[in-house]
């Protein structure tokens, strides 16, 4: 069972997106594949920031990522998002978050 909604909080390391979780044995996890160009795009190349989560709606989200494709549990899922016509893929690691890919994931982000 996940969240209502998740935060993570990415920052750059070495010219590369990463976030640690902790809680969920996640240190210096990367953004790769477009997820890192994404956030790029959202925080106008900032260093660091704060991202909000969810497969549902939420007051906060400013942004939505639909599925495409699901490679299974060790293959990831391709997203995109119509607002930036933007394809990113996101690893297995968003299965520490979800019981399954969402259909759609909304997310905020904070500086």
């Amino acid at each position: 069972m996940s969240n209502a909604i998740n935060v993570i909080h990415p920052y750059k390391y070495e010219g590369q997106w990463v976030f640690d979780d902790t809680s969920k044995e996640l240190d210096k996890e990367p953004f790769v594949a477009g997820a890192d160009t994404l956030i790029d795009i959202v925080t106008d190349h900032a260093e660091k920031c704060h991202i909000l989560f969810s497969q549902n709606k939420f007051p906060d989200a400013l942004f939505r990522v639909d599925k495409v494709k699901e490679y299974g549990p060790e293959g990831g899922t391709d997203y995109v998002s119509q607002e930036f016509k933007h394809k990113l893929w996101l690893c297995p690691a968003l299965l520490k978050y979800f019981d399954t890919p969402p259909k759609n994931i909304y997310f905020g982000v904070k500086y």
